[in-house]
């Protein structure tokens, strides 16, 4: 969900930039909320359950794409089924790009030996170049983003019409390493609830993570829980587009915010913004990391998912306090 909500400023400023060009991206049909509204956008979707599974099911994709008489590929996902997409249609002449995952940077920086900490080219960069290949520059400079959706009636009947500050909070990352530990996560929550002006959305997914949210959340009027199908992506990102900061992790709704031009703070544990993934147009100072001189081999990992003995609590070295403050701070509380 993360890689997809990093393609969209990309995708925005191409088109602001080249309104001549038309685009059609292919992901899978619960993302396609991330490009509505973007105009010259259309939105294919990839039926990998069903359609388009395994093998001859992308080579149908393949058929049905070649149906669109597209001028150009841009691959933004790297992986093996868009490299046979891309090398059919380059055997059929068009002109394709693909990003680069700078394989050789990730390992140096991750590496227990020989480190070298050097920030990386962010991904969303990466993804620009690709048009660039294709003949069409972007720059990512001065971004434009969309005004904040309408909050309908099916929205206000649970969140209430905006009043004070709106923040929201993601405590949850598909790798332990990238989760801030429950103890400390509940001291922000509930020092960030402590102000009168103040309403906190709890971000999360299914019914665990709702059972962790409402335990966070405490039956508190000014904190609405956001998470067990109460509302649709579409409506999360309506309420992410009104929030005045978003707190997260090393995942996927600090780039549903940042695509917004939401503010963003992020918690970093194992991995780090120098990978080139911290979300979009936000200043290296709303990054808090872990602490290297007590943890030396930091980062460990690109994606969480690497188990470095002695490691398990390196996210501690962030204190709640240092959150709170920053939060508060981008807030403007």
């Amino acid at each position: 969900m993360g890689d997809v909500a990093m393609t969209v400023p990309v995708i925005r400023a191409l088109i602001a930039q080249h309104d001549h060009v038309k685009i059609t991206v292919v992901s899978r049909a619960q993302y396609k909320p991330f490009f509505d509204g973007i105009p010259q956008v259309n939105f294919f979707e990839a039926d990998l359950a069903k359609r388009h599974k395994g093998f001859f099911g992308l080579l149908r994709l393949y058929k049905d794409l070649k149906a669109l008489h597209v001028h150009a590929v841009a691959d933004l996902h790297n992986v093996t089924r868009t490299k046979v997409l891309t090398r059919l249609f380059a055997l059929r002449g068009k002109t394709v790009a693909t990003t680069d995952k700078m394989r050789a940077g990730r390992a140096k920086l991750t590496a227990l030996k020989n480190k070298v900490i050097e920030p990386m080219p962010p991904v969303v960069q990466r993804h620009a170049d690709v048009f660039a290949q294709l003949g069409y520059p972007v720059k990512l400079s001065n971004p434009v983003f969309a005004a904040p959706q309408e909050l309908t009636e099916d929205i206000t009947s649970t969140t209430g019409l905006k009043t004070g500050k709106w923040i929201g909070i993601a405590p949850f990352a598909q790798h332990r390493s990238k989760v801030y530990p429950k103890e400390l996560m509940q001291q922000v929550i509930d020092r960030l609830a402590a102000g009168s002006t103040v309403t906190l959305f709890l971000f999360g997914g299914g019914k665990d993570e709702r059972k962790v949210l409402k335990k966070y959340a405490a039956d508190r009027p000014n904190i609405v829980v956001v998470a067990g199908g109460k509302f649709t992506l579409k409506q999360e990102l309506k309420i992410i587009s009104h929030l005045d900061v978003m707190l997260s992790m090393d995942s996927a709704n600090a780039h549903m915010a940042a695509m917004q031009g939401t503010p963003v703070v992020t918690l970093w544990g194992a991995t780090h913004p120098y990978a080139g993934f911290a979300p979009f147009n936000q200043p290296a100072t709303n990054a808090l990391t872990a602490d290297r001189e007590k943890y030396p081999f930091l980062p460990t990992s690109i994606y969480g998912n690497k188990k470095v003995e002695g490691y398990d609590d390196v996210m501690r070295t962030v204190t709640p306090d240092t959150v709170v403050a920053k939060v508060q701070q981008v807030a403007g509380v």
